[in-house]
């Protein structure tokens, strides 16, 4: 909860160093944004490569845990296409673009961003933070009236990393490998898919 306050007020932060213009101007260009991106991906990919027991994990995981990330991707899919009905304004891809995000914030909203343009990166970054926000604070009632895989899922990207604590605590430590084969899948799927729906027109 305390890192999800601390991105909304980087966040807010950036708002207002924008609405002020107290920013020098290479800060500005899309070319600092990217190069960031790039050195995220490259961390990530370290610190998976350099765990020699999240391979092995995967392995051993009930092969029924598979279609969950899958189930996830369709379900936000399915989502997106509900929320289209209220926001005429928007097509069908730019919506399925933000919700491709999957709670992969960082990601998800530069992509849209330097595609798209600041408002829908705007739209997606909000949405995928309320995401991680909603997992965060709602887990233990997610388990309550939907089951202990609905954290999970709501987690999208995030649960093998940032809601992977209170979906362990929610959920049981038995499910801790299905949340990171989750969020690996899922968190792999946003550059393929973002960028796919941003190439779009529908």
């Amino acid at each position: 909860m305390k890192g999800s306050l601390i991105i909304v007020g980087f966040f807010v932060l950036g708002i207002l160093c924008g609405m002020f213009d107290v920013l020098p101007e290479w800060v500005k260009s899309p070319t600092l944004s990217t190069g960031t991106l790039f050195v995220l991906l490259i961390t990530v990919g370290m610190m998976v490569g350099h765990d020699p027991d999240f391979f092995r994990q995967f392995r051993m995981l009930d092969r029924r845990y598979f279609l969950l990330p899958l189930m996830t991707i369709l379900g936000t899919w399915l989502g997106c296409a509900l929320v289209k009905c209220f926001l005429p304004e928007l097509g069908l891809s730019e919506c399925l673009a933000v919700g491709s995000g999957f709670g992969y914030y960082s990601l998800s909203s530069i992509i849209i961003t330097n595609a798209k343009g600041a408002e829908l990166g705007t739209i997606a970054l909000i949405a995928n933070i309320i995401r991680e926000v909603v997992t965060l604070l709602g887990a233990p009632l997610l388990v309550r009236f939907f089951g202990r895989l609905a954290p999970i899922s709501s987690g999208g990207a995030t649960t093998m990393d940032t809601t992977l604590p209170i979906i362990t605590s929610a959920c049981g430590p038995q499910l801790v490998v299905v949340s990171l084969f989750h969020g690996f899948v899922v968190d792999f799927s946003v550059p393929f898919l973002v960028p796919l729906f941003c190439s779009l027109s529908f």
